[in-house]
């Protein structure tokens, strides 16, 4: 019993976790990439920049860094027990939340913020960078946006599947 216990817990929190940050990629592909791109390129880049160093704090960092461990837990879990209840959805929506989530910030979002952080925002260059990014950026956003959706969904239907450790 206390094994079920321990993977229920698991399971919720990666489905509040995977959904947490869905709503924080949703707010950012709705309405804060559209309020930044209607503002003058050099104010633009100057928030979003000023943006990507807040982001990095205890609060973000843990919801957005935990779930991913915990869907690392989750989909180890589920291919040691693949044969019962519930193992590929547990994998699936982890596979959701690595790739599209935490993979595709490791992989896009977070070089473009690199390359935006050193651009001079008074600059053609920055202005250039600037109209390339917000197209880039938030295209890749909608992409984690709902690879992280997803993910929560599952993950909510997987609590309802019996589990065992």
């Amino acid at each position: 019993m206390v094994g079920i216990e321990y993977l229920y817990v698991l399971k919720l929190i990666a489905a509040l976790g995977c959904g947490l940050i869905a709503g924080v990629f949703f707010a950012f592909s709705t309405f804060v990439m559209k309020a930044l791109a209607q503002q003058p390129p050099a104010q633009g880049i100057a928030t979003m920049q000023s943006i990507n160093v807040t982001a990095i704090n205890p609060w973000f960092m843990t919801a957005f860094l935990g779930t991913t461990v915990v869907c690392l837990v989750l989909m180890v879990s589920s291919l040691l027990r693949w044969q019962q209840p519930g193992a590929a959805y547990l994998f699936v929506s982890a596979l959701f939340y690595l790739l599209g989530c935490f993979g595709v910030t490791m992989v896009f979002n977070v070089p473009l913020n690199d390359a935006l952080a050193v651009a001079n925002p008074n600059s053609p260059e920055g202005t250039n960078l600037w109209a390339r990014y917000l197209t880039n950026w938030t295209f890749w956003n909608h992409i984690r946006t709902l690879a992280a959706f997803i993910a929560a969904a599952l993950f909510t239907m997987a609590l309802n599947t019996p589990s065992k450790l």
